[in-house]
């Protein structure tokens, strides 16, 4: 196609190279793999203080925060596929306007939350249902986290922003930053001035407020000479209909793909004690691979975002085919490692001999995890991005049904061997669902 007539059509040409795949991919590969080390530090400190009842209020206290604020995680996705759209065009004015309906909806959604703070720790500690001693950490722990509802909720739209328009490396600073200063600011606070527990939730609070002042700075700076942004552009109705129909369909999904993992858990539960801690120590196995993966996913939004955007189906194809590549590669990687490696890692984990004969057992069907999820992984990154939410949503609902299905008919008869193989049958639809729509999908969007 002449490049000049394909201008004329409102098509703006660009090239999908293996580097500017890895661009956007191996920074934020490198930052999401700087979140699990948060949790490490401050369960160290935690640990240091030798109270136990802390360090279940720790645990628990975290998994609260991590349902809710996983479930507004939209504001990131929804951001990164509207940017990357409006970058592929070229309408600069669009990035901006996209950028302040999440920041606005960022800030009262974080708002409200830090306002619910009483009725989030009481619902936490009513499901959980811990000891008086651990509830009470869990109840400080939270009260404090919690204030830092609006900060998060920004950094979410930030940085989903930049990663809209490609900036990995921005990206990654923007999360070295947060993430360092949590830790540093969680050791200080923790241990050095004695705070305990209140002093890692302090450095949560810190490293948000300070990752959201930096990336605050930072669009101010950009926006300086610009354009004035006009009130009609940013609360162009069509627009903001765009945005909560495709955060809703993307918390949706959210709350599906829970739902599914904490069917797993409970499943792991009626099984015993061992085969549930099992179950637990080999899921670190899936985390990690998807903090690897997530990189690729990434980059597969942004650039099928701009594609789109830029209504240029050839970007969009090879944007596709490119990130599948890596994923897939990366993936078998790590399936090897941990195949190799898996054993060494168990009891690294944990020392008693009855779960990690357990989890040996079944380190396959978790090390094989990676290979069975990348696909899910990379459609998800081209759906959000090409805004198809309606399409992720309903192939997770429709993946979610057949694994409640397997549990239900087939899995239980083959006990902790059928909860895995279920595992892998529900991220293998998410993926091949989704693969199988995307031509009819494509051919419509770029018609």
């Amino acid at each position: 196609m002449d490049k000049l007539a394909t201008q004329d059509r409102g098509v703006l040409p660009f090239d999908v190279t293996h580097r500017l795949v890895l661009s956007v991919a191996v920074p934020m590969m490198l930052a999401y793999l700087t979140t699990p080390l948060i949790g490490i530090v401050d369960t160290a400190v935690v640990g240091q203080l030798g109270d136990a009842a802390l360090l279940g209020g720790l645990a628990a206290g975290a998994i609260v925060f991590d349902v809710v604020f996983n479930t507004f995680n939209a504001l990131r996705s929804s951001t990164t596929g509207l940017v990357a759209q409006a970058f592929g065009r070229g309408d600069s004015v669009e990035e901006r306007a996209i950028l302040m309906r999440s920041l606005i909806a960022s800030a009262g959604i974080g708002i409200v939350l830090a306002l619910l703070t009483p009725a989030v720790i009481a619902a936490g500690v009513w499901f959980i249902s811990p000891e008086p001693e651990v509830a009470e950490a869990m109840r400080r722990y939270i009260g404090i986290r919690m204030l830092a509802a609006p900060l998060t909720l920004i950094n979410f739209s930030i940085l989903g922003y930049v990663l809209g328009r490609g900036e990995g490396n921005l990206g990654l600073a923007i999360q070295l930053l947060l993430n360092g200063t949590n830790i540093a600011l969680s050791i200080l606070l923790g241990l050095k001035l004695g705070w305990g527990l209140e002093g890692v939730a302090w450095g949560t609070v810190g490293g948000e407020a300070l990752a959201a002042l930096a990336g605050l700075a930072i669009i101010v700076r950009r926006s300086a000479g610009m354009p004035r942004l006009t009130r009609a552009r940013l609360l162009d109705t069509k627009a903001l209909l765009r945005m909560l129909a495709l955060n809703g369909d993307i918390m949706i999904r959210s709350f599906s793909l829970l739902a599914a993992f904490a069917l797993f858990t409970r499943q792991g539960a009626q099984l015993g004690t061992v085969t549930l801690a099992a179950n637990a120590v080999l899921m670190n196995f899936f985390l990690v691979s998807g903090y690897f993966l997530d990189g690729f996913a990434t980059a597969a939004e942004q650039l099928a975002g701009r594609a789109v955007g830029a209504r240029y189906a050839p970007a969009f194809q090879r944007a596709i085919r490119l990130t599948c590549l890596w994923g897939f590669a990366l993936s078998g990687v790590c399936a090897a490692v941990f195949l190799l490696g898996g054993d060494s890692f168990i009891r690294l984990i944990t020392t008693a001999p009855e779960v990690r004969e357990a989890a040996t057992l079944y380190l396959p069907w978790a090390a094989l995890t990676a290979v069975s999820g990348v696909l899910a992984f990379q459609m998800d990154g081209v759906f959000i991005g090409a805004t198809w939410s309606r399409d992720m949503r309903n192939m997770m609902l429709l993946s979610l049904a057949i694994f409640v299905f397997w549990l239900m008919v087939v899995g239980a008869r083959f006990g902790n061997h059928g909860l895995w193989a279920a595992l892998h049958i529900f991220l293998i639809t998410r993926g091949v669902s989704l693969a199988a729509i995307l031509p009819r999908r494509a051919r419509q969007t770029f018609a």
